[in-house]
């Protein structure tokens, strides 16, 4: 059975951000993850870690913005990253280095990098272009400070225009970059909806060492992984056949909502029976 980490903007919606660690680590999660930190200090994040007995395991940097506040607020603002976009180069660059900052003081071995939505107008080679530059530079930070930096494809039914959202294009990406703290996060919800055929591309992708974390969620729905049309428990089985020992992301709605309780009444499929 793979190791889960909890990723906290999702689960626990009841509880205010800061107090979802302490309800994650009663809950057995010895590791947790996130979309951002940046609205918070580093070092009450840390506290909270410590205090709970959590390993922060990824997080994403900055989905915009050129000082602390407006990279805070970008994500709500509607900016889903700058990697690819020309003309923002200076701007990404800073995101990274607030996002080593908080990962230095976090001790996460790992920073999500968002490609950004594709603008209208723009040639795809150019923005392939901007992208590998950018993460060739983004590499560059992230290896001085010891951490790995993740590309991750995601769906265009959630995120329309998203550049990035096929495992080939990510690991084409990888490749061209040629830096080796650069992997792919392999969301199986996302893939699932592009592509299918989850098995095959875990057996594919896994054993070249470029896939640097995964993550689940329930499909259709986005809810646990214990309903709609993935049989996870296979998948499980698969990942284990394979030797990932790699964090598995908890990146789901809980179907109950923001009812007290609704996370730990929905996590019966991480303790199977039998």
């Amino acid at each position: 059975m793979p190791q889960f980490a909890a990723n906290l903007s999702m689960l626990y919606p009841e509880y205010a951000f800061l107090d979802r660690f302490e309800a994650a680590a009663r809950d057995g999660f010895r590791a947790v993850e996130f979309l951002f930190p940046y609205e918070y200090p580093a070092a009450e994040i840390r506290a909270r870690l410590d205090a709970n007995g959590l390993q922060q395991v990824l997080f994403n940097a900055p989905p915009a913005g050129l000082d602390a506040p407006s990279m805070a607020q970008a994500w709500a603002g509607g900016a889903r990253g700058t990697a690819c976009l020309p003309g923002r180069e200076a701007e990404f660059l800073r995101g990274i280095a607030q996002a080593i900052d908080y990962a230095v003081a976090l001790a996460c071995p790992r920073i999500h990098v968002m490609a950004g939505l594709a603008p209208a107008g723009v040639a795809p080679q150019r923005l392939q272009a901007t992208y590998e530059d950018n993460l060739r530079a983004a590499a560059t930070l992230a290896t001085q400070a010891g951490l790995q930096l993740l590309i991750e494809p995601i769906n265009t039914r959630d995120m329309p225009a998203y550049y990035l959202n096929r495992q080939d294009h990510a690991h084409a990406t990888v490749q061209a970059v040629g830096a080796a703290n650069l992997q792919v996060q392999m969301d199986l919800y996302h893939c699932q909806i592009m592509e299918g055929d989850l098995a095959t591309k875990l057996r594919h992708y896994l054993p070249g060492g470029n896939v640097g974390h995964i993550q689940i969620a329930g499909v259709p729905d986005r809810h646990e992984p214990d309903a709609g049309e993935l049989y996870y428990p296979y998948l499980f089985g698969v990942l284990d056949a394979l030797g990932y020992t790699g964090w598995v992301g908890c990146e789901y709605r809980p179907r109950r909502g923001s009812q007290p309780g609704g996370t730990r009444e929905g996590l019966a499929w991480m303790h199977p029976r039998g």
